[in-house]
This record gives C-alpha cells, structure tokens and sequence, in this order.
C-alpha cells in the first residue's frame, strides 16, 4: 500500500509531496526537491497507518 503524504522541507519551507510505502517503517535522506538541501526522513507505520513522521535538516 502507497500513501501520498505532504510535509515541509527545513530548509526553505517549501511543501513537498512524498509517496510512502506503507510496508515498512524507515530512516532515509533524500533531497528538498526546491532547494536540494538534504533532510533526513524517519517514518513509521503501524498495520498500514502512518502513526509518525518527522523531516529534521542535517546541519552541514
């Protein structure tokens, strides 16, 4: 199951729209799609229901 979640990004504030597979709960970096600053991600499901979600910056 995929879940269309929106969150906004640290750095410049922009939104960002994400596709979630809600199959496994997970920490990951990815790039702001605006500013291509790296945010760390940390995601977690509980029987396919987002129960968390955070996007910190990682001070570089």
């Amino acid at each position: 199951m995929t879940l269309e979640h929106f969150f906004q990004c640290p750095y410049c504030w922009g939104t960002i729209s994400m596709i979630l597979d809600a199959s496994a709960s997970q920490t990951y970096i990815e790039d702001c799609e605006t500013c291509c600053n790296p945010i760390q991600l940390t995601i977690h499901f509980e029987n396919n229901n987002l129960t968390a979600f955070e996007a910190i910056n990682i001070e570089q």
